[in-house]
């Protein structure tokens, strides 16, 4: 599960403020219509160069531009009539003479995708369908740019950009022939892969281009979930496609490796000396050739089911024989393997890791061996992002919460572990992030505090030095410094009954009187790893509430992040527990408080944090007035395997972690007023959940009123502003 992020960035308050009088309150219009969005810089994407970049234009042109001065420096394709405005996606062969260009996509769920695919050949000026036997999934240049893989009806093919065909696109040959919808897929991903390891592309090319490595998933032992659609028809159609709940079967999954020179397929062992065969599969990547000229090698992520025990396999490409390279457990769980849990360095020079081993997420060198090299950072803070490693200059950029939890900074350091050197200025404390450039001679800067919109900054990264500003929000300033009055957002901390110290933030107007006694929504999500206390730019719908008299305040309990895996994890296996402890104790600290009227008290979540809101107005009916839930999880067996489990463990060892905090059964205690959410078409948090809690609630004899959405996924879609305006509603009439 993915926090959803319905962040609409607006409301801080800035200096220059005129008298209130002159200015108005901040209301959801203003947010809704995006009067307060910040502008940032999207779609940049760096040259091999280093010196150049390129976009998109809304026509559908793909620009080349220079980094030092932002000029225009040529348009590398410029899209024909027939294309104009269809271009929505675009990649440059590694020598930069094509351009595979995505027209017609039709999305499919969070990540994936069907489109037409487009080879702009820039030598000649050709221009030509990569394939004319319908829609690809996919579709990405080999490394020497020669070749095109995609995905067609769950089988795997090649083309070959050197053969065009007679009907206009090129020659291609099939790789796999069992992909079969419901049953066999290669070369993507299965539903719960998708969601959860979030990838759309299940295939590698070798470094050399000779090899392509791929997912089978055998997903005929899964169970479907059917759904029922409407889309105005006379009769509804179901949707029907395989969901693993937790507890029940997985796809089987498979590595196996296509040589295009002999035209064969191995497969790679993936037991390698393990217990059971019921694993994941998290990534696939191909290191990098040796020194000595020895070749690339596939590296395979390997979890077991319970995801404490993970390891790297190295993998032979000609016979699919593997050996452990790297093995690491916990007692509880492996934090989520992405794309950032190990970087090969090139030239067979090692790899890096990121892992939280003693406690805190950090930085740790090894060699093709496996053995440990060296840490390269430690300290009682995390790394929350790896940014890039410069292995020429043995340095590596990384994002961290090293100053506080609330705040994100930019690091080099070298990969000895020596040299640490603070890129982010030291007079902008907020949220930085990073994106660094081939060779590593600029990056960009995104920052923004609670205070700051977004400032856009391109960099030098010898000297840290601006080359110039990207984008500074300095428009929406000025409307905000002239036409409105927003809110203050306050940082807190307070300490639970337990000891535990927590992290909050409060919206108060800019005419706060602390001898009034106001009404409270809190807001939260509270997953495990997930963040919303943060000293960055942007608020959501809840910031409208303050004109009407209501604050907003926010607090991340226990097994939220960065504050360290046993913060994080101490809920593991309990989910539901403690968090919901957090947030109830959260609000009897709040109702104390002398401007706060304890009996008009309101949460607020959407998935995670509809189960939490949810379990808060029953577990907490003394303390909450009103909850309003969006497609909340209601009993985790609902959710699905590698989600769920990761956190709950099985539930058939694990039935108290299900039942226990499960808020179905404990709809007798709704005390408060409730507005329960959800879309029919919510292939993620099925509507099962929803259902499910309102046939308790009404055998319980609980009045309470739902919003229900037909055909709207997990995010709402084009009934999201109906649905925002009908909670702001409930809250003003109901605190």
């Amino acid at each position: 599960m993915k926090r959803i992020r319905y962040m609409i960035l607006g409301a801080a308050l800035l200096g220059a403020v005129q008298a209130a009088g002159q200015k108005r309150q901040i209301g959801y219009d203003d947010i809704a219509a995006g009067r307060l969005a910040v502008r940032s810089v999207y779609g940049l994407r760096a040259m091999e160069d280093g010196e150049h970049y390129t976009t998109l234009s809304r026509n559908g042109d793909v620009l080349r531009w220079r980094y030092a001065d932002g000029t225009l420096v040529d348009t590398l394709f410029r899209a024909p009539a027939e294309l104009a405005k269809a271009v929505a996606g675009y990649e440059l062969s590694a020598d930069g003479t094509k351009i595979l260009l995505t027209t017609g996509r039709e999305p499919i769920y969070r990540h994936s995708s069907r489109a037409d695919y487009y080879v702009y050949d820039r030598t000649t000026g050709d221009l030509r369908p990569l394939s004319a036997g319908g829609k690809q999934q996919e579709a990405t240049f080999s490394p020497d740019g020669t070749r095109v893989a995609f995905v067609r009806d769950n089988d795997l093919f090649v083309t070959d950009l050197s053969a065009p065909a007679a009907d206009g696109t090129f020659a291609e040959r099939r790789i796999t022939h069992d992909g079969v919808r419901g049953s066999v897929i290669n070369g993507i991903p299965d539903w719960v892969y998708e969601e959860e390891y979030s990838f759309s592309r299940a295939y590698e090319w070798a470094p050399g281009s000779d090899a392509v490595a791929f997912y089978r998933f055998d997903e005929s032992g899964v169970r479907e979930y059917s759904m029922n659609t409407f889309r105005g028809g006379l009769y509804p159609e179901n949707y029907d496609f395989k969901y693993p709940k937790a507890g029940e079967t997985n796809s089987v999954v498979e590595i196996k490796v296509y040589d295009l020179k002999r035209d064969t397929i191995v497969d790679v062992d993936l037991a390698s000396g393990a217990d059971s065969t019921d694993i994941y599969v998290p990534r696939i990547e191909w290191t990098a050739a040796g020194r000595g000229g020895d070749g690339a090698r596939l590296a395979v992520h390997w979890l077991n089911r319970l995801q404490n025990r993970y390891r790297i396999l190295l993998a032979d490409a000609t016979t699919g024989a593997t050996s452990v390279l790297y093995e690491e457990r916990d007692p509880r769980y492996i934090e989520r393997i992405d794309n950032e849990t190990v970087t090969f360095l090139p030239e067979g020079r090692g790899f890096v890791v990121k892992s939280e081993r003693d406690g805190w997420m950090h930085l740790y060198r090894y060699d093709m061996s496996g053995r440990l090299l060296n840490r390269i950072t430690e300290g009682d803070w995390e790394v929350t992002a790896l940014c890039g490693i410069d292995a020429e200059h043995g340095k590596v950029y990384y994002q961290s919460a090293e100053g506080s939890p609330l705040r994100r900074e930019i690091y080099s350091i070298g990969l000895n572990g020596r040299g640490k050197r603070r890129l982010s200025a030291a007079d902008e404390s907020g949220t930085h992030t990073a994106v660094f450039g081939p060779g590593y001679r600029y990056w960009i800067d995104y920052f923004s505090n609670a205070e700051t919109p977004t400032v856009v900054t391109l960099r030098r990264v010898a000297d840290g030095r601006a080359v110039r500003v990207l984008e500074d929000n300095a428009a929406l300033r000025g409307r905000i410094a002239t036409e409105y009055t927003l809110p203050r957002k306050e940082f807190f901390t307070f300490t639970t009954p337990e000891g535990t110290t927590l992290n909050g933030y409060w919206l108060k107007p800019a005419d706060f009187d602390s001898t009034r006694r106001y009404p409270v929504l809190m807001t939260q999500y509270s997953g495990p790893g997930s963040q919303q206390v943060a000293d960055r730019w942007g608020w959501s719908w809840e910031a409208a509430l303050v004109r009407e008299g209501i604050l907003v305040a926010c607090v991340d309990g226990r097994g939220t992040g960065l504050r360290g895996a046993e913060f994080r994890k101490c809920t593991y296996g309990n989910l539901g527990g403690l968090e919901v402890q957090d947030q109830i104790a959260a609000a009897r600290y709040l109702g104390g408080l002398p401007y706060v009227d304890p009996a008009r008290i309101g949460i607020y979540g959407w998935s995670y944090g509809g189960f939490m809101a949810l379990n808060c107005i029953l577990k907490g009916n003394d303390v909450f007035a009103l909850a309003v839930a969006v497609a909340p999880v209601t009993s985790w067996r609902y959710y699905d395997t590698i989600y769920t489990e990761l956190y709950n463990g099985l539930p058939q060892d694990n039935a108290a972690g299900y039942d226990d905090n499960s808020p179905i059964f404990f709809a007798d205690r709704l005390k408060g007023k409730l507005l329960l959410a959800h879309g029919t078409g919510d292939d993620n948090v099925h509507i099962q959940n929803s259902y499910e809690m309102i046939e308790r609630l009404v055998r319980a004899g609980k009045s309470f009123e739902m919003a229900i959405y037909p055909d709207k996924n997990h995010g709402m879609g084009s009934s999201r502003d109906h649905l925002l305006r009908r909670a702001i509603e409930f809250v003003r009439s109901g605190l």
